[in-house]
């Protein structure tokens, strides 16, 4: 498992992103210590990248806060886009009606529809279902981005087909666990940048 140099990580981030508020140092201390202590990141340099590639996630998912989020919009516009008459709501698992709104997108990486839920319910055994706000408590949507960017829950596409040993990363196509390639350069740049900076911060063993 990885250590970083905390001052090492926040010179570098300063100088790699820009300015740090106080709200921002909170939210990457949180991340940095959950990181440091999960075992599915082995400290390799795939490790490392493919640590980088979901700081890069989080960071533009939560409109750079780095803080689990609501995705924005109204009841009324989540059961339009989401509810179980639409094409999506259908491949999301929604199924009765509100549950478009029940189930918006939450947390680091907009958990949504009632599928996702619940396999995040299994994993967390917290009743998402019953509780759906909850996924945006940092803890809990640390755990549900982790896990769902690594089994391949969202998309069907696991962390592991393009951030793997032997092969430089695809950070581009690692956009595909997400969201198609949404925004899939701009994230790229980004895990590239977050790469350089956790490289200089991590602590040797």
């Amino acid at each position: 498992m990885f250590t970083f140099d905390r001052k090492k990580f926040f010179d570098g981030y300063r100088k790699t992103f820009g300015p740090l508020t106080q709200d921002l140092v909170n939210a990457l201390e949180f991340l940095l210590g959950q990181i440091e202590k999960d075992a599915r990141f082995p400290s390799t340099d795939t490790g490392r990248r493919q640590v980088a590639y979901c700081l890069a996630t989080f960071k533009w998912e939560t409109a750079h806060t780095l803080q689990p989020i609501d995705e924005i919009g109204t009841d009324a516009y989540f059961n339009k886009r989401y509810g179980p008459q639409t094409k999506t709501g259908k491949e999301l698992g929604n199924i009765q009606d509100g549950d478009g709104a029940r189930f918006h997108g939450r947390g680091y990486v907009q958990l949504t529809g009632r599928t996702n839920y619940n396999k995040a319910k299994k994993l967390t055994g917290i009743d998402l279902i019953i509780a759906p706000h909850r996924a945006k408590e940092p803890g809990l949507a640390y755990e549900i981005a982790m896990q769902g960017m690594k089994d391949g829950w969202f998309t069907g596409r696991k962390l592991s087909q393009f951030i793997k040993d032997g092969t430089p990363p695809d950070y581009e196509n690692a956009r595909t666990i997400i969201n198609g390639h949404d925004q899939a350069g701009r994230i790229a740049d980004l895990a590239r940048r977050f790469d350089e900076v956790l490289q200089a911060a991590q602590k040797k063993a």
